[in-house]
Order: C-alpha cells, then sequence, then structure tokens
C-alpha cells in the first residue's frame, strides 16, 4: 500500500494548494470592484484634461513650452514601465515588458539610447533583468495608491527630458478592457500630442492669469501626473482581474489532478485487494 499512501499525500498537497486559490480569487473579485469603480470615475477626468492639453499643443500659445515642442532628432527615449507589486497574475508583467523591450529593440538599432523609470516591484525586478538603464524606481504603492506616489519616477524622466537625454517619454502599462482582456499599452506622454478638439473649434486661444509661463508649465505638470496616475488605476484593476482568471484557472486545474489522482488511488487500491485476495485463494488451495 506504499504507492497508494503516496497518492493520498499528493492528493491532500493539492487540496491545500486548491483552498489558497480558491482564497486568493475571492479575494481579487471583491477587490476588483472597488479597483474598478476609482479607475472609471477619474477617466472623465482625464478625457477632460487631455483634450485641453491637446488644444493648447494646436494653439501654439504664446509660451513655447518645451513639453509642446517636437523635438527634430531622436537621440533618447524614456520609458515608464508600470507594473504589479506581486506575482500569481498570469503574464500580465511578462507581456508588459515584453512589449517594452520589442520596443526597445527597433529603437536600439536606430542608435537611440533608452532609459527607464519603474513602478511596482514586478517592473522593476523585469527591468533589472533586461540590464536597462534605471533613473528612478517606486514599489509597494498598494491597492489605493495616492497620486503623489508616481510623481517621483516621473519628475525624474521630465527632468531628462528638459536636460535633453531624452527626446520622447512613453507611458507603459496594462489597459483595463474588461475582467478577461487586459492588454500592453503604450502612451506617448512626451512632446504632447497635438488634438484638435471639435467641441473647442471656435476658441483660438485662451487668457491666461496671472502668468502664461507659471500657468502653462503647472498645468502641463498635471496632465502628465494625471496621465500616469490613470496609467496606475488601470494597471491596478488589470492586475486583480488578472489574478481572479489565474486563481481560478489554478482551482480548476487542481480539481482536475485531484480528480485523476484519485482515480489513480482506486485503482491501485482495487490491485492491492486484488492481488490479497488472490494470495488468500492460493495459500488456502495449497492447504
Amino acid at each position: 500500500m506504499a504507492g497508494t499512501k503516496e497518492i493520498r499525500t499528493q492528493i491532500r498537497s493539492i487540496e491545500s494548494t486548491r483552498k489558497i486559490t480558491r482564497a486568493m480569487e475571492m479575494v481579487a473579485a471583491s477587490k476588483i470592484r472597488r479597483v474598478q469603480a476609482r479607475m472609471q470615475a477619474s477617466r472623465p477626468y482625464l478625457v477632460r484634461i487631455r483634450q485641453v492639453t491637446g488644444h493648447l499643443a494646436v494653439l501654439r500659445p504664446e509660451f513655447p513650452h518645451p513639453f509642446l515642442l517636437p523635438r527634430s532628432t531622436m537621440r533618447g527615449v524614456g520609458f515608464l514601465v508600470i507594473g504589479t507589486d506581486r506575482g500569481l497574475c498570469g503574464g500580465l508583467n511578462i507581456n508588459l515588458i515584453r512589449t517594452v523591450w520589442n520596443e526597445v529593440r527597433i529603437l536600439n538599432k536606430q542608435g537611440i539610447s533608452i532609459r527607464f523609470a519603474a513602478i511596482g516591484q514586478k517592473a522593476l525586478t523585469g527591468l533589472r533583468r533586461l540590464d536597462a538603464t534605471l533613473v528612478a524606481s517606486v514599489t509597494h504603492l498598494g491597492d489605493r495608491p495616492a497620486p503623489e506616489n508616481v510623481i517621483g519616477p516621473l519628475r525624474a524622466l521630465l527632468e531628462d527630458y528638459r536636460q535633453g537625454h531624452i527626446d520622447r517619454l512613453v507611458l507603459a502599462f496594462n489597459y483595463f478592457q474588461n475582467t478577461m482582456i487586459q492588454k500592453p499599452h503604450l502612451v506617448t506622454l512626451l512632446p504632447i500630442p497635438a488634438q484638435r478638439d471639435p467641441g473647442l473649434a471656435d476658441h483660438w486661444d485662451y487668457l491666461y492669469e496671472p502668468d502664461s509661463v507659471d500657468l502653462i508649465d503647472t498645468w502641463l505638470t498635471r496632465y502628465l501626473e494625471a496621465e500616469t496616475y490613470q496609467g496606475l488605476l488601470e494597471n491596478i484593476a488589470s492586475e486583480q482581474a488578472a489574478r481572479m482568471v489565474a486563481m481560478k484557472s489554478a482551482s480548476e486545474n487542481a480539481s482536475t489532478l485531484i480528480d485523476t489522482l484519485k482515480l489513480a488511488y482506486n485503482k491501485a487500491r482495487q490491485a492491492a485487494i486484488t492481488r490479497e485476495i488472490a494470495e488468500i485463494v492460493g495459500g488456502a488451495a495449497a492447504v
């Protein structure tokens, strides 16, 4: 019965694992409602601030802010990569890093230097494995991060942009499409692309009070922070959805494996009983 004992041990071990995966699935399912509500609540604000900022880029205001002016040459590109702090969420982080790295390889062939900033432990770990040039990072933000948590890595890359170390800034995160679909998303933050808003077609310019220089600089900085924070919220919602799906799949696989092991256990037990009966019958016949 040594074989059946080993099978029973495997069944108990997998049952314990299934309890953990089911618990994690339920936790992720409870969290996804809250994080999805926060993500959807901030989307209208981002849409509106993006419209106004795109209109500013079209107008070319009296103060030629460097964030609005396209660069004539492309010598460097910065990537702000938003990942998760924890794993067990399927291929969410791997797909994001792979998408970024495919873009990086194209840029490297053109002789363009790359700089990175990371938000999230998994993004930081993935970029370190790629031997990337990291300028800033922040980790362990939790499920309810504050907007100021993204300021450090973002401003490090903004300073590189002002000093000319990079000529383009890209935000990389997982976009939450629905519970089953989360896609890696790359958004160009700088230079800010021009965007014509039909609703503002009759407005040729804005009135700046008290000073256009300070006002435009503050506005564009807030816009970039809003884009980054929205990317973080999208990524958190994607994390919980991916973890819920991954843990559900793990629980189902564990159940299938348990059924297979139980069948093997019953067959082994039946074979052992049949063998013992045969030995008894053989012994009785010999007598």
